[in-house]
């Protein structure tokens, strides 16, 4: 690998902050085209969650085919092609997703927007991969934490600003808009979003390609074997097709097209009798049909948690082959990422549906923007106080920035929406969920075990009261899920890589496969959604988040035996 430089490279980490702010910008603003989508297109939830399943599951896919291909070759593609390409190819990729996207919407047609947004983010794949080396590399490697957390506290003000962007971009206007009125609004904007978006991807790529003070950073350092994985790897996601097909084509069958018949009936029916009638028989047809989807889906995370659960122990009996999956952490550690990713986007890609419930305040899809940015921005609280302890600070310094920063994060989002000529009334005793993180961070104390377990415990505990009220009382704990979900991403990185020695690389490529949990979660919540209801439906992240603090338990037992001491590790400084 090519020496680090001392003097940090600032065109180049500007231009590397902004790519950072672009994935958490389009990431968030999904959980506003969600909702947009069901509406404008006449979905179902689970059909407006295809938006997360096309989105994360490019993650996966284009992380597994980089492993392949690497290990074909035997060296490691981003290192042999240099992060610096790397970054450019990626961006080209992207803003060659954000040109379908504008193709599809100049079409209307809601297949061409996932396959746009499938490939905007298998292009943020291949960024994200090379991102964080390639930000120690722009200066001083003693500094690099540093640089890397300031992209993540970049990313993460792109989560809280994007929803409000992507919902001017699709409404026009501040004003509310109903929903019966969403079909026909004019997707102009759409076009001009993603025209900007594309072009800005362009732009950094030619500042990335041109620079000549930016290191290529390529390495030609052999990559570990591990044949075992990737076969396993692939079985999954053949299998993985498979359960997700029939749901898919069950929306053409004989069954789906009789719902769609009856329900066209069913609006020009004005007769009460009738309409009882015709109600009766699309629920008759309908449970069916959804419980069969329900049960395709649930097979879908059978393949994942089984076939990683079933690589576990054929590892323990020979490792040969497996490469890092050998290690029960590590094991453990993918299945963390998926449910921790998937409970991440399930959260914030249902709100907007639950806000629309009139127990919940019966908003339409153009006023839940403050809400929305209000979630991701509950990440970006987190982030910002966890990032403090990437720096030498003791004593009063410390705790004063853990109990500033937080506050100072909540009144930005607030700031940036009242500009935005959003009312955050509703929204200003919000605060004292933020409260209640600060003391989450000081009972933590930045021990990885600690901090995973408690914030986990918060999660569920807040889901717990969600599911149990209604009103103002469930929203603010529905959206103090991403005051949980904040700080865990980097406690499980670093649990999940801890004692890999040479294998630590690959193990990281295995963890940002698992982003699929954003894909395959939320799709399976809105689908249990369409049978039970969108509010108990949050069921499904109170369980995920009782795993990741079964994960905790569990790692810091595995490690022990290990002769790792769990308690000194410090928490890995990284954003995704």
């Amino acid at each position: 690998m090519e020496t680090n430089q001392t003097k940090t490279n600032y065109p180049a980490l500007y231009t590397l902050i902004v790519v950072f702010f672009f994935w958490g910008f389009i990431a968030a603003g999904n959980s506003i085209f969600i909702p947009f989508c069901k509406h404008y297109f006449d979905l179902d939830q689970f059909q407006s969650q295809l938006v997360d399943f096309a989105f994360y599951t490019a993650y996966y896919v284009g992380a597994l085919l980089l492993f392949i291909f690497s290990s074909m070759s035997g060296r490691d593609l981003v290192t042999k092609w240099g992060y610096k390409k790397s970054i450019v190819y990626g961006l080209l990729f992207s803003a060659l997703g954000a040109g379908a996207m504008i193709l599809a919407v100049e079409v209307n047609t809601y297949l061409g927007m996932l396959i746009g947004l499938f490939i905007v983010a298998l292009g943020f794949s291949l960024q994200q991969t090379a991102a964080n080396p390639f930000a120690i590399l722009l200066g001083d490697p003693k500094t690099g934490a540093n640089r890397i957390n300031l992209g993540g506290g970049i990313n993460s003000f792109g989560t809280t600003i994007g929803p409000l962007i992507v919902a001017f971009a699709l409404f026009g206007t501040t004003t509310a808009v109903s929903d019966s009125d969403i079909a026909g609004l004019p997707l102009n904007k759409v076009v001009y979003l993603y025209a900007g978006v594309g072009l800005l991807f362009v732009a950094a790529a030619a500042l990335f390609y041109f620079s000549k003070k930016v290191p290529a950073g390529i390495s030609n350092e052999p990559i570990e074997k591990a044949n075992k994985a990737i076969r396993l790897l692939v079985i999954m996601t053949f299998l993985l097709g498979v359960t997700f097909a029939p749901v898919f084509s069950s929306y053409k069958s004989e069954e789906a097209l009789k719902i769609e018949a009856l329900q066209a009936d069913l609006k020009n029916t004005q007769e009460t009798s009738e309409i009882a009638l015709i109600k009766s028989e699309i629920e008759e047809i309908l449970h069916p049909l959804e419980q069969k989807r329900m049960m395709w889906l649930g097979g879908a995370l059978l393949v994942v948690l089984g076939g990683l659960s079933f690589a576990g122990i054929q590892a323990k009996r020979k490792s040969d082959g497996w490469g890092a999956m050998q290690y029960p952490q590590l094991i453990l550690g993918m299945i963390a990422i998926f449910i921790y990713v998937g409970v991440e986007v399930a959260i914030g890609s249902n709100l907007g549906d639950l806000l629309q419930q009139p127990e919940f305040g019966g908003f339409s899809s153009s006023e839940i923007a403050p809400y929305i940015s209000m979630y991701w921005g509950s990440l970006m609280i987190g982030r910002w106080a966890g990032a403090v302890s990437a720096f030498s600070l003791m004593g009063a310094k410390k705790t004063l920035l853990l109990i500033a920063l937080p506050i100072l994060a909540f009144c930005l989002i607030i700031g940036v929406n009242t500009v935005a000529g959003n009312n955050m009334q509703t929204l200003y005793y919000y605060i004292f969920c933020v409260f209640l993180q600060i003391i989450m961070f000081f009972i933590a104390k930045d021990r990885p075990v600690m901090t995973l377990l408690v914030f986990s415990i918060f999660g569920a505990s807040a889901m717990v009261v969600g599911l149990m009220t209604s009103g103002m009382t469930a929203v603010y704990a529905f959206l103090a899920g991403g005051l949980a979900c904040s700080i865990i991403w980097s406690s499980i990185f670093s649990l999940a890589l801890m004692g890999l020695g040479k294998y630590t690389a690959q193990g990281s490529a295995f963890l940002v496969m698992m982003i699929l949990g954003g894909g395959i979660i939320p799709p399976i919540q809105g689908k249990l959604a369409d049978i039970i209801g969108i509010h108990n439906s949050y069921i499904i992240p109170l369980l995920c988040f009782v795993y990741l603090a079964v994960f905790a338990v569990l790692v810091k037992s595995i490690l022990r035996k290990q002769g790792i001491n769990v308690d000194e590790a410090e928490t890995a400084a990284s954003a995704h």
